[in-house]
């Protein structure tokens, strides 16, 4: 079976407040992009596509891949407007032959090749899936007027985190027909804001939910940074102790 990974890089990053995208900023000594391709390159992932912003596919092929020697990466393409419009553009270069798709935000430094494992394990039977993790707070459901209109049953609400898996097929299809229909769902007032939310609008197949990691955020803001940071030190600790302990058997 052939996996391919789109990793998405064409975001602005306007809540980061800084002079370079957040995607090019060092975090820990490396590019904040680095660390998500760096996961899909060392696992078993067969390809990956990397969707970056308009102007950006030379600086990225001589400064990313190049240089840190991300063989995986087959195709760096142009995002679109919106990010569903970069995820279109990114399944339509991978190879036909794929038969599973990895879409993850290249925002997400911490995801892991046992994440990926686990997703790529249920959707094969299920045919879509998406990382994520309950959530720890109580949630309330606002009314248009700022109160209080419900409390959902915080054993039933996950956060949803990337990457979404599917079926190469399926996933293509769909998005080929969200853009075909984007204008009637603009006018309808629906805005597709995940790639889970393009199988729930058109099909009927159901999406299994897959446990992440609580140590798998996005960065967004300033305030990430540093959390990011922790967080990377502390996997490659982790990763040093593991080849420590396999050397000393």
């Amino acid at each position: 079976m052939k996996t391919t990974a789109i990793v998405l890089a064409a975001g602005k990053g306007s809540r980061m407040h800084a002079n370079i995208p957040k995607q090019y900023m060092e975090v820990s000594g490396k590019p904040l992009i680095f660390y998500a391709l760096r996961t899909f390159e060392e696992s078993f992932i067969d390809e990956i596509i990397l969707v970056v912003s308009p102007g950006d596919i030379q600086y990225c092929q001589r400064e990313i891949v190049k240089k840190y020697g991300f063989h995986k990466v087959t195709h760096i393409v142009e995002g679109g407007k919106e990010r569903y419009h970069s995820v279109h553009r990114g399944l339509h270069a991978a190879d036909p032959e794929t038969d599973y798709v990895f879409i993850h935000d290249g925002a997400r430094p911490c995801v892991s090749e046992k994440i990926l494992e686990r997703a790529f394990a249920e959707v094969q039977e299920y045919q879509a899936c998406v990382v994520g993790m309950p959530v720890k707070d109580t949630i309330k459901i606002a009314d248009s007027d700022g109160f209080t209109a419900q409390t959902p049953d915080r054993n039933l609400v996950w956060t949803v985190q990337t990457p979404q898996v599917f079926s190469c097929s399926l996933i293509l299809k769909l998005y080929d027909r969200l853009i075909a229909e984007e204008a009637q769902l603009w006018q309808k007032g629906i805005r597709v804001t995940d790639d889970a939310m393009v199988v729930e609008t058109f099909s009927d197949v159901r999406i299994r939910l897959v446990e992440g990691s609580y140590s798998n955020i996005k960065v967004t803001t300033p305030e990430d940074v540093p959390v990011a940071e922790l967080l990377l030190r502390r996997e490659a600790m982790e990763k040093a102790d593991w080849k420590a302990s396999e050397e000393k058997k």
